[in-house]
């Protein structure tokens, strides 16, 4: 039960330093650097953040095993894309294709990429 709590907590600790990633890249490294570089960025900056709640977090989870590293790191993956997706359509109200395109790194978005790495950081950190 431990493992679920200290999970889901690190998933919203997660949601809000990803949240706020993302205000920083919209709001200055947009302007300083241009939009597809901030992007690739934001990508390196989001992984980082996550690097650090996992590294805290770490202790807490009680799982220690490289499958159950990897599970978890899934399972952020999943939250974290369900969560960007019911941000970008209830919060900013944006359409089901402009929320797919977020996803698409053809259109220089890379949350698909983000998740995907995502997933292995608990095991890095573990």
């Amino acid at each position: 039960m431990q493992t679920l709590w200290f999970g889901l907590l690190s998933c919203l600790c997660m949601a809000c330093t990803e949240m706020l990633n993302g205000i920083f890249r919209m709001r200055y490294l947009v302007r300083w650097v241009g939009k597809p570089r901030a992007q690739v960025l934001s990508v390196g900056t989001g992984l980082l953040l996550a690097t650090a709640v996992c590294a805290y977090f770490s202790p807490y989870w009680g799982v220690h095993t490289p499958a159950g590293l990897t599970a978890l790191g899934m399972a952020f993956s999943v939250f974290m894309a369900a969560f960007d997706v019911a941000v970008g359509r209830w919060l900013m109200r944006r359409t089901w294709q402009q929320i797919a395109t977020d996803f698409d790194p053809r259109s220089g978005n890379y949350l698909s990429v983000g998740l995907v790495l995502l997933s292995g950081v608990p095991y890095l950190v573990g």
